[in-house]
């Protein structure tokens, strides 16, 4: 049997008159195992042990109800308090700042005994995951434990169950020596102690290198990590072509096309995150429409973003930046029949498929990311030979780079050279990149990575 372990399940749950409905749709990496689970990709059983996170997976845990296709799911219901001291200030407020290299350290973070109580719910949050896992598996069953908000439950499950194979899997990148040191002493020594003690993965040897750099500064020169692998995930092939031939996606298109003409498209589709670098995207356009006045009433940027995290301060006050650059930005260059960006908010993925099907070019500028499945699922919808400007610091660069235009995230300058060269870039290196990265971009997919961490665990 597999075991998979993450915060987020593959299904929440909603009461109807008979009883509790699963629904699909959650995101993130349940979109990218549960359907490989159900499949049997992971072989003749696979149970899913994750949080209930609304009202309504927790009553219908407690009532007995929960069932889902095609696998068995174990939702915990956890003490609410700790779960969310846990999620919302170490997990998103602290290991998330830490791993992306956002911090504004002339400000936070700040270890208080707030902090210190979030610790220990953190903690026993993982306690309780690793708990239910070292029950509910059998003897030398496979355990993959899914990302940083379970950095401890490799340690903890090891010693519970040392005859589980074991693998713990990190989405998101893993920062260096002086960035690790940010952390309390403890609490880096004990994140990459127990990360050490399973094999690690990652989506990109970047990311492996500075974790095991990391870990051999907080545990000794002599720490065992050697054990880091690296499997990057690939787009959902059936998934992008079934939804490319929706109805959906094709009146999606269609609206586009009204509100843009015949003007030239530059997209970005993203979660509104301090990460993703949205700000310095919009700075780079502004630069571009100043610089090459050309351009102006003769491109739009369209902007596919995501509210995200909405209960955290930092995010609540990005998104309110996000949505005021956008206003100032077409207030200043807008006129009657033209607005430089248009911004939609709408989380569905058929209207994303079809911004992805007619963009000429494709922004991708983060601080740091994991991968950035974006970078990949773009190329492989777009019917416009569309040009992939893309930051290094994302995980996709290690695949994708050779065939995108490179946008330094930090630089506005060089973005809005980039951006320009994009859009003025001959139909034949255009064509030429374009067909490179639909081969790039669908090299894998997410039955390799399942299979990559099957294979590493032990």
């Amino acid at each position: 049997m597999t075991v998979i372990i993450s915060n987020r399940g593959p299904y929440q749950f909603k009461k109807s008159n008979n009883g509790f409905i699963a629904q699909g749709g959650a995101g993130g990496i349940a979109s990218s195992l549960g359907p490989l689970l159900t499949s049997g990709a992971a072989g003749d059983s696979a149970t899913w042990i994750a949080a209930a996170l609304t009202p309504d997976d927790r009553a219908a845990t407690r009532a007995g109800q929960v069932k889902a296709p095609g696998i068995e799911l174990d939702l915990l219901d956890l003490d609410e308090r700790e779960y969310l001291l846990a999620y919302n200030l170490i997990s998103n407020s602290t290991l998330w700042f830490i791993y992306h290299g956002i911090f504004d350290l002339a400000r936070r973070p700040r270890f208080d005994h707030r902090f210190r109580e979030a610790w220990e719910a953190y903690e026993n949050i993982n306690q309780a995951f690793a708990n239910a896992a070292a029950e509910k598996a059998n003897p030398g069953d496979v355990v993959l434990i899914q990302d940083y908000q379970l950095n401890l439950v490799p340690a903890m499950l090891r010693s519970a169950r040392p005859d589980l194979r074991i693998a713990h899997f990190s989405h998101t990148p893993f920062c260096g020596p002086n960035s690790i040191r940010i952390l309390p002493p403890d609490i880096a020594r004990a994140i990459c102690g127990s990360m050490a003690s399973v094999p690690s993965g990652f989506h990109s040897a970047r990311w492996a290198r500075s974790y095991e750099a990391s870990a051999r500064e907080m545990l000794g020169s002599n720490a065992n990590v050697t054990d880091s692998f690296v499997a990057s995930l690939g787009p959902d092939h059936d998934l992008l072509t079934t939804t490319a031939q929706l109805p959906e996606t094709a009146a999606g298109r269609a609206d586009l096309k009204e509100q843009i003409g015949d003007r030239a498209m530059i997209l970005r589709v993203d979660r509104i995150d301090p990460s993703k670098n949205i700000l310095r995207g919009f700075s780079a356009y502004q630069r571009l429409l100043e610089t090459h006045p050309e351009w102006r009433n003769r491109v739009v940027f369209v902007a596919r973003l995501n509210a995200s995290r909405q209960t955290l301060p930092e995010y609540i006050g990005y998104r309110n930046e996000v949505e005021q650059a956008i206003s100032q930005l077409n207030d200043e260059w807008g006129t009657n029949d033209w607005s430089p960006i248009i911004l939609d908010e709408r989380d569905d993925f058929p209207t994303t498929a079809a911004a992805f099907a007619d963009y000429d070019v494709l922004l991708v500028n983060p601080i740091k990311d994991g991968l950035n499945l974006v970078a990949k699922e773009g190329p492989l919808l777009n019917q416009r030979d569309g040009v992939l400007c893309l930051s290094p610091e994302a995980g996709a660069w290690d695949e994708l780079g050779a065939d995108a235009l490179s946008v330094h995230p930090y630089d506005i300058e060089q973005v809005a050279d980039s951006l320009n060269q994009a859009l003025t870039m001959e139909p034949k290196e255009r064509a030429k990149r374009a067909a490179s990265l639909r081969t790039r971009a669908g090299a894998r997919q997410p039955i390799d990575w399942l299979k990559d961490q099957l294979a590493a665990a032990k």
